[in-house]
């Protein structure tokens, strides 16, 4: 079963549900993320605002491609003080491709790629879900659709997660700066 990607030529990175994508591990510190995320590009470290107390500190670490004029991070990385590691966000325009057992997540028409994981989950004989935005994907706790606003075209912007301090879900630990859609609040 082949699927268009909808996205520039980009790098591929590997999904490991629980463990990581790409370079990039789960519970990993910001130095571990930042010199794991140097094959990539430039690294900028900033902290998150703290929204809910109950979550500890935490850092966000982008990434910016090599040789690609001023753009968004590629990649956006998550950090908590206390779990390391726990979101890594890829960008529908820059960042690099990652699949599902085959089925490319990122930078992808949404209506395009409901309609891909819909006819995945037939042929697979699996389950797919859908977000509280309405996006269809994976039905995998780990990978958690987001769209973002390419020219006219919601495209779509994987996190890949594991669950942070404090949260019970991997929905539950999305960090409050991914809860938006091309610079508009979602929550």
């Amino acid at each position: 079963m082949a699927f268009k990607t909808g996205a520039a030529e980009r790098g591929e990175w590997s999904y490991s549900p629980a463990l990581g994508v790409g370079p990039l591990r789960f519970g990993m510190t910001v130095d571990e993320v930042v010199e794991a995320a140097g094959v990539l590009g430039q690294t900028k470290v900033g902290e998150c605002a703290r929204h809910h107390a109950i979550f500890s500190p935490t850092w966000k670490v982008e990434v910016y491609c090599r040789g690609v004029a001023p753009s968004p991070p590629a990649v956006t990385a998550y950090v908590s003080q206390t779990v390391g590691l726990f979101c890594i966000a890829s960008d529908a325009m820059h960042g690099p491709q990652v699949t599902y057992d085959g089925l490319p997540l990122v930078g992808r028409d949404l209506s395009e790629l409901e309609n891909d994981a819909i006819a995945y989950a037939e042929a697979m004989d699996v389950h797919l879900r859908y977000t509280p935005e309405g996006y269809a994907g994976p039905d995998d706790p780990g990978v958690v659709l987001r769209g973002q606003l390419v020219g006219q075209v919601l495209r779509s912007r994987p996190l890949f997660m594991v669950t942070r301090d404090g949260a019970n879900t991997e929905w539950d630990s999305m960090p409050t700066e991914e809860y938006k859609v091309d610079g508009q609040s979602t929550a």
